[in-house]
């Protein structure tokens, strides 16, 4: 009954809110004004309320059920188009955390620090082949051209003048693919010799000769000292001794 009353504005009495307390007969019933005037206040909260949630929603804003405006763009939690783009769990269960501690997506590696066991070959497998399994797998060196055999073994010739180890020059090049190019070996161990010490060559002829029967043949080393011989007028402009060394 007091939510029907009149929404007239105040009159003089009740706005300057006199001392002397009036009662108003309502259906009968005898009720203070004082109720009268708060309930007329209620009312004047409500109205205002009323029009100011009109006026926001023509500027695009609107008011949430406690009051708060929210601007234009802002999706309301509780909107269909909010639980959609929402990752949390829908039944309420759950931290938000990824599926299987980040393992369950498509095109993933598994978890940190997994390891796979040994995948064992299904012999029903329509694309089982029997030689698959006999496979032996080898390390393939390609051979060396001349431009990489000269920069590769000049370190090794050089640093064997040094150390004097005929063994450890032959290991290293049991190591390397030399190809047609094994009689170039003495080659440009002499050639480097001829611009050293005489103990160089020494250690050259002493090399060569370890050399021959396991890194490089007889064949190759009577090769490589023609291949010297026709060099001979080149080898001159470095080392003019070359003929007679």
């Amino acid at each position: 009954e007091l939510e029907n009353l009149s929404d007239a504005p105040f009159s003089g009495d009740e706005e300057n809110g006199g001392s002397e307390e009036q009662n108003t007969e309502v259906n009968g019933n005898w009720i203070p004004a004082t109720s009268i005037t708060e309930a007329k206040i209620n009312a004047k909260a409500k109205r205002r309320l009323r029009k100011n949630s009109s006026r926001d929603s023509g500027r695009g804003d609107s008011v949430s059920d406690n009051g708060e405006t929210l601007k234009t763009g802002v999706v309301v939690p509780t909107s269909p188009k909010g639980k959609l783009l929402d990752r949390r769990s829908r039944s309420g269960k759950g931290r938000g955390l990824p599926k299987k501690g980040g393992a369950g997506g498509k095109g993933v590696w598994g978890t940190p620090g997994q390891v796979y066991d040994v995948e064992e070959v299904d012999i029903k497998d329509p694309n089982y082949d029997d030689d698959q399994e006999n496979c032996v797998y080898e390390t393939v060196v390609l051979p060396l051209d001349e431009r990489a055999f000269e920069k590769t073994l000049t370190p090794i010739i050089q640093e064997y003048f040094e150390h004097g180890d005929t063994n450890e020059v032959s290991e290293m090049l049991k190591d390397l693919n030399l190809g047609e190019m094994k009689y170039s070996v003495p080659v440009l161990a002499v050639s480097l010799s001829l611009e050293g010490k005489a103990s160089h060559r020494e250690m050259t002829s002493k090399l060569i000769s370890d050399l021959c029967g396991t890194v490089v043949s007889k064949t190759d080393v009577e090769k490589s000292f023609d291949t010297l011989l026709k060099e001979l007028p080149e080898l001159v402009l470095d080392s003019p001794r070359a003929p007679q060394v």
